[in-house]
């Protein structure tokens, strides 16, 4: 455990009903005992771990509150330290008056991120689980902050650790015939270690493939809506959004630009951008604004093509430009209701008409049913360790009966060490400073 104590403001910095300063450390209730003052007889230096003691909390600047404070003995705490909480009333002023006191007897300011990485290397918690928990706090939809919460219950760790479990008892098994080449493996048991190895890539295989809906979850669906001027598109953006984001005019060639808006379906974040219309004839300004349609088609997660009437050879040429899942949505039912049988859906971008159906569609397209309950590889770090992984568990398979076994067990141990990077086994020193940087300070 670390010997310093550290504190910060573990509440948001804002005006509210309470505020809780953390302090943490061999000397958390040192710190406590100088500046807080219980109302019964208990002093604090008794205080019954996880109670709560109500008291006068002294404060920078000669202030005094009247709050509560609860202690956490080591390792029954979340930092796995000695920890205490003092709770005061939720004025900005008075949380930074009660923190500055703590800093003045004897603790030192935390760093972002530092209580949970105190509880990393203290074993409280895996290095994907405190990714889960950072994702959880910044997550902008409520699938962002359940993704979040799936990665922090532990679940992609337990199946790292599994996987890493059974690699460990093959490479022991190996081992032991490098140090006894007499006792030579028979070749019943190298199928075996090969049947093994291709049943272990399968099941990381599993959880890499959860991460493509992991994705979209975590950054937001990329939905590019496009087709060619006077199409309405921008009229259909604003009538997704439910308030007039882009301007709609008949004039071809309106929307020079990528116009941006977002809303939440179904609990998923989605990200339009309503591209410009694609056409030959247009000048350099114009020509611009299609190019970049074009780069957001090619890189979207889904692509909805616009057209009025029939579709024809335009929007057959715009529909090899997207390289994701495409919805054809036939607008203007409002001036032709008969449907020309290419169409996917049909709406009226003026009247509303099929848009909340063409919401469900976009949210069935984008996140097939499930994808929500399965997709806890949100991050990209855990997608290209499994990637390592599986390329070194197939290079292990095809090794076998060919290669020796100390070179068999090279790529074995490599799998090994990519899944640890998820569990934080073996992950480096830059990696974990990396993700605790990504909390704010008092977490």
């Amino acid at each position: 455990m670390n010997s310093d104590c550290i504190a910060a403001i573990s509440t948001a910095p804002a005006p509210g009903g309470v505020a809780i300063i953390r302090v943490s450390g061999a000397d958390a209730l040192s710190v406590a005992e100088k500046m807080f003052s219980p109302s019964g007889k208990t002093p604090v230096r008794s205080f019954k771990p996880r109670y709560m003691y109500s008291g006068a909390i002294s404060a920078a600047g000669g202030i005094t509150d009247f709050g509560l404070c609860v202690y956490f003995r080591a390792p029954r705490s979340f930092t796995g330290e000695d920890v205490v909480e003092l709770h005061c009333h939720g004025g900005v002023e008075l949380s930074r008056a009660v923190l500055k006191q703590a800093i003045s007897c004897g603790a030192r300011p935390a760093k972002a991120g530092e209580f949970t990485m105190r509880a990393f290397i203290n074993g409280k918690i895996s290095l994907s689980a405190a990714e889960g928990m950072a994702d959880m706090i910044n997550g902008q939809s409520t699938a962002e902050v359940r993704a979040g919460s799936l990665l922090y219950s532990g679940r992609l760790t337990r199946e790292a650790v599994k996987v890493q479990d059974e690699l460990t008892d093959i490479l022991a098994k190996i081992g032991a015939d490098v140090d006894y080449p007499e006792e030579d493996i028979e070749r019943t048991e190298l199928f075996d270690i090969k049947q093994k190895l291709s049943a272990l890539r399968a099941s990381v295989q599993a959880l890499a493939a959860t991460y493509d809906g992991g994705k979209k979850i975590k950054s937001g669906v990329c939905v590019a809506i496009c087709g060619k001027p006077n199409a309405g598109k921008s009229s259909l953006l604003n009538a997704l959004l439910g308030y007039d984001k882009a301007i709609v005019s008949s004039t071809a060639g309106t929307t020079r630009d990528v116009v941006e808006g977002e809303m939440e379906l179904g609990g998923v974040r989605f990200n339009f951008y309503d591209t410009a219309g694609i056409r030959e004839q247009a000048d350099e300004i114009e020509k611009l604004g299609i190019s970049r349609a074009r780069q957001t088609m090619s890189s979207a997660d889904l692509a909805l093509v616009v057209y009025e009437g029939s579709w024809g050879a335009e929007e057959d040429e715009i529909l090899k430009q997207c390289r994701c899942p495409v919805i054809k949505v036939r607008n203007k039912r409002d001036i032709s209701d008969i449907p020309d049988g290419n169409e996917d859906i049909s709406v009226s971008a003026l009247s509303g008409e099929g848009i909340a159906e063409l919401k469900s569609l976009m949210r069935d397209t984008a996140l097939p049913q499930g994808a929500l309950d399965e997709a806890f590889v949100i991050e990209e770090r855990h997608f290209e360790a499994l990637g390592r992984a599986i390329r070194s568990l197939s290079g292990a398979e095809n090794a076998i009966g060919i290669f020796p076994a100390d070179i068999i067990s090279v790529d074995i141990k490599d799998a090994w060490d990519a899944l640890g990077e998820i569990t934080g086994a073996t992950a480096t020193e830059e990696i974990i400073n990396t993700i605790f940087s990504k909390f704010c300070v008092g977490k």
